[in-house]
C-alpha cells in the first residue's frame, strides 16, 4: 500500500519586517528576523525606532533587516510607539544694533544669499557677487555622464527561486510560473502625511502602520525582483 505524503500548511509570519512563510512543525527559535518597534516618519525621512537605521526610500526602508530574532508568529504584534523627536527651538531675532554685524554672519538665509528681512543688506551683497563656475569640470561630467556603459542584465535560471520586489507584493515566485498577473501590488508612491499612511495608486490612508502595511494591493502585474529594470 502507497505511503500519501503529508501536505504541510504554511502561513505567512504576521511580524514587521519579516513576511516569512512557515509551518507549526518547522518553527525554531531565531528562525524570525523582525522589528519590534514601530516607525518613525518626519521629513521625508523612514526610521525604525528600535534600531535607529533609516533610509529617505520607502523600498530601502523596508528592506532593511529586522534587528530583533524570535519564532514565527501568526499573531500580529502591538508596536511600540516612538516619541516624536523634539523640535528644535528657534531664536528670535536681536533688535540690538551693535549685535548686527554677528546676527548677519550667523543668520543661515544671509549665508546661503537668500534674501532675508532681518538684514537685507547683506542678502543683496551676497547676491550680487558673481557666481564662479567652473565651465570646464561642469563638461567633464557631462562626458562621463554620457560616457558610462549601461550595465548588462542580470540573466536568472527560469527556475531558480526569487522574491518579488514590487511594494506590497514580497512572494517568492520562478521565472516559469510568472504572468502578467501573478502580481498583486501597489505601484505606489506610498504617502506619509499628518500621520497618516497610505497608497496614492489606490487613495487609501490609515492611521497605524501596521493597517497600513494590511492595505491590499490595487494591481495585477508581472513580478519583479529587480526594481531598477
Amino acid at each position: 500500500m502507497e505511503k500519501k505524503e503529508e501536505f504541510v500548511v504554511k502561513v505567512r509570519c504576521q511580524r514587521i519586517g519579516c513576511d516569512a512563510t512557515f509551518s507549526e512543525d518547522d518553527n525554531p527559535e531565531g528562525s524570525c528576523q523582525y522589528h519590534d518597534s514601530g516607525p518613525i516618519f518626519h521629513d521625508g525621512m523612514k526610521e525604525w525606532s528600535c534600531c535607529k537605521k533609516k533610509s529617505h526610500d520607502f523600498s530601502l526602508f523596508l528592506e532593511i533587516p529586522g534587528c530583533k530574532t524570535g519564532k514565527h508568529t501568526t499573531e500580529k504584534p502591538v508596536l511600540t510607539k516612538a516619541a516624536p523627536s523634539p523640535k528644535k527651538p528657534v531664536s528670535a531675532p536681536s533688535s540690538n544694533s551693535t549685535t548686527g554685524a554677528s546676527s548677519k554672519e550667523t543668520c543661515s538665509r544671509c549665508r546661503q544669499g537668500f534674501f532675508c528681512s532681518d538684514h537685507g543688506s547683506v542678502a543683496g551683497q551676497m547676491n550680487s557677487k558673481p557666481l564662479n563656475l567652473d565651465t570646464g569640470a561642469l563638461s567633464k561630467s557631462n562626458a562621463n555622464t554620457q560616457g558610462s556603459p549601461v550595465p548588462a542584465k542580470k540573466l536568472v535560471d527560469i527556475n531558480e527561486p526569487q522574491t518579488c520586489k514590487n511594494q506590497g507584493c514580497g512572494m517568492t515566485f520562478k521565472e516559469k510560473d510568472n504572468s502578467e498577473t501573478a502580481c498583486s501590488y501597489h505601484p505606489g508612491p506610498a504617502v506619509f502625511h499628518d500621520r497618516m499612511r497610505g497608497w496614492k495608486c489606490c487613495d487609501i490612508h490609515v492611521k497605524e502602520f501596521d493597517e497600513f502595511m494590511g492595505i491590499p494591493p490595487c494591481t495585477k502585474g508581472w513580478h519583479n525582483a529587480d526594481p531598477s529594470s
